[in-house]
């Protein structure tokens, strides 16, 4: 599975079409909506969170290019402060890509950056805020699946 932060933006014409909802009928994609502002006959924004085979993933993209939205793909990158961690293992319970796991029998909090998505739900999790997510535009590839 293929799993990746995309920025949509939606031209004014097509704020009321359905078009995510394409993606889970046509593409058989998964889409975790990170933040929205979309409003009738105005441009519209949507980061969304999308996962699926990638080929199913490169193929939902075009469609939604088609319909004229804007796709940028955003790399975003979680950071764990060691300092303030104190190992409680809570981000492992909300980690959906298993970046953050619990090594047995020692119980310490294992972070493998390379699995992580970026997708944000460790951050508000953490009660110490060890983690930090920063969006790094320098490493986002407008039109690439990478």
């Amino acid at each position: 599975m293929h799993t990746q932060i995309y920025l949509l933006r939606f031209p004014k014409d097509t704020s009321d079409n359905p078009l995510v909802y394409r993606l889970v009928k046509d593409y058989a994609l998964e889409f975790n909506i990170l933040k929205a502002d979309i409003l009738l006959q105005r441009e519209g924004m949507m980061i969304l969170e999308i996962k699926g085979e990638k080929e199913s993933v490169k193929a939902g993209l075009s469609y939604l290019r088609g319909c004229g939205l804007r796709v940028q793909r955003l790399a975003a990158r979680i950071r764990r402060d060691d300092s303030k961690c104190f190992q409680c293992g809570e981000c492992t319970g909300v980690c959906p890509s298993g970046a953050l796991s619990i090594n047995r029998p020692s119980m310490e909090v294992l972070f493998t950056a390379e699995r992580c998505t970026g997708c944000d739900l460790c951050v508000p999790i953490c009660p110490v805020r060890a983690m930090e997510i920063s969006l790094d535009r320098d490493m986002a590839l407008a039109e690439d699946l990478a």
